[in-house]
């Protein structure tokens, strides 16, 4: 694996409990970021052992205004400031369309674009006053292609896959990346979306094997491939990429 460069900078990662969050912690670790890991509990991995680096852990309720604001300025407080923020926190949905119920829909949404929302806007301050800033959030190709089901071919595989209340969210970070590049390009702050595909984790245990046949590289994604994207687009070199959307399904989606 390609160590990619990221020493001395701070990285506020949030869903560090889940898979994804967790796999981009430990990459940018790695390249020798400290690393602020926050969910709605503690993750349990916070340790400099575990993380290769200076690291530590907060919770907080990613859908609430007051909790997100404290929780940034707990992390500037206790680093410095944020170099990094990447928005890996987040809660899939499963079924078809018209047994989403508004209930489901406000859950979806909370994290998925509310939470997304409140933490970008609440580390802008502090990017702009230090004049740079990376932020990379987590979407899905399911904000893109409509779903991976086939529902005329067969309508159960929509009962064990991501649904429109996921999709929609997932469309709701891409929107939010797009604006936020163009506010922020004067700033030396790049805003972009990593957009996985399907990602063997619990998430994803019941995926149907017929849908996993039709990713061309022939597998689900693993967590370390999406986290190689964050940490790349995280480098301080890296300054002219923003307001991108970019993919890593296995050729599930091409655009």
């Amino acid at each position: 694996m390609t160590r990619i460069a990221l020493d001395g900078m701070v990285a506020l990662v949030t869903g560090a409990g889940g898979m994804i969050g967790a796999a981009v912690a430990r990459r940018m670790a790695d390249g020798g970021a400290q690393i602020a890991l926050a969910d709605r509990t503690e993750p349990p991995f916070s340790g400099p052992a575990l993380l290769g680096g200076t690291s530590r852990a907060y919770a907080a309720d990613l859908a609430d205004p007051v909790q997100v604001r404290a929780l940034v300025d707990a992390v500037v407080a206790d680093f410095g400031r944020i170099d990094c923020l990447v928005t890996a926190a987040g809660i899939t949905s499963l079924g078809a369309f018209e047994t989403i119920t508004p209930e489901e829909w406000d859950r979806v949404h909370a994290i998925n674009v509310r939470g997304v929302f409140l933490a970008m806007q609440a580390v802008i301050a502090p990017m702009k006053a230090a004049g740079f800033g990376r932020i990379v959030n987590i979407g899905s190709v399911l904000a893109k292609n409509g779903g991976n089901p086939r529902p005329w071919l067969d309508p159960e595989e929509q009962t064990r896959a991501g649904n429109a209340a996921y999709g929609a969210a997932k469309a709701g970070v891409h929107a939010l990346t797009l604006y936020l590049a163009k506010e922020l390009a004067a700033h030396g702050i790049t805003v972009n979306t990593v957009a996985p595909g399907p990602i063997a984790s619990p998430m994803t245990t019941g995926f149907p094997e017929a849908l996993v046949r039709q990713i061309p590289v022939g597998r689900l994604g693993r967590g370390d491939e999406v986290a190689g994207m964050v940490a790349w687009l995280c480098a301080r070199e890296n300054a002219f990429v923003t307001g991108e959307i970019i993919d890593v399904n296995g050729g599930l989606w091409m655009d």
